[in-house]
């Protein structure tokens, strides 16, 4: 049954997370969002072309499909509130995975002939689900963001930091607190940091785009349009 369960969890978060709310939002106000702007589906683009309310409303909406196939998984197959010294491997994978399918949704959605967007909010919410085991991490994740964000005033750079910061939170958080056997307690809690660590070069890839416009000093900041 708990096989079942994990199986069930990894194919509906896949179909959750390819709900497009951002191209919805945009069929309600009359306008494809992939035909806009940077063409991307995701909350920055939305909010560029459709306004701040409507960009807010998309991240919101992005990352409580990450949340909720998670955060069901993690409680039904009893994995939820339990440290990484005391999950087995095996459950971290399987956790993980369901995580994997939810962002895999959002980036390849079957409903958009599997395209979609970037993923920053969908990956968000799915690693704040997994409490505790990646929440502290996540946090600290957005207040890389939001520092980003302040300084530099580039959505696209302060969302690869953040993702890029997001395995080293993890890292850190391996670390026992007696500082005891730290080899033997990365190596046990390794799987969230190799998923981790892809994730971050998969969000890198994803904006390379804005990376070459970044480059090139035409990467639109917050309050303007590109």
């Amino acid at each position: 049954m708990p096989s079942l369960l994990w199986l069930i969890s990894i194919l509906a978060a896949y179909l959750i997370g390819s709900i497009p709310f951002g191209v919805m939002l945009g069929k309600a106000k009359g306008i494809d969002i992939r035909a806009h702007g940077s063409k991307n589906i995701g909350a920055t683009n939305v909010g560029r072309v459709l306004g701040r309310r409507l960009g807010v409303l998309c991240f919101v909406l992005d990352m409580m499909k990450g949340i909720i196939p998670v955060l069901a998984a993690g409680s039904a197959c009893g994995v939820i509130n339990v440290e990484p010294g005391e999950m087995s491997q095996g459950q971290m994978w399987l956790w993980l995975l369901v995580a994997a399918a939810v962002v895999t949704g959002h980036m390849a959605s079957i409903f958009l002939g599997f395209a979609g967007g970037k993923g920053v909010a969908t990956g968000f919410g799915a690693a704040l689900a997994m409490w505790p085991l990646l929440t502290l991490p996540a946090l600290g994740a957005l207040v890389v963001w939001y520092a980003m964000m302040r300084l530099m005033r580039y959505v696209s750079l302060a969302s690869m930091t953040a993702a890029v910061s997001l395995p080293a939170w993890y890292l850190l958080r391996c670390i026992p607190p007696s500082g005891e056997n730290i080899p033997g307690s990365i190596i046990h809690a390794s799987p969230p940091l190799i998923v981790t660590a892809g994730l971050a070069l998969l969000i890198l890839w994803r904006h390379r785009a804005n990376i070459a416009r970044l480059r090139r000093g035409e990467e639109p900041r917050i309050g303007e349009r590109g």
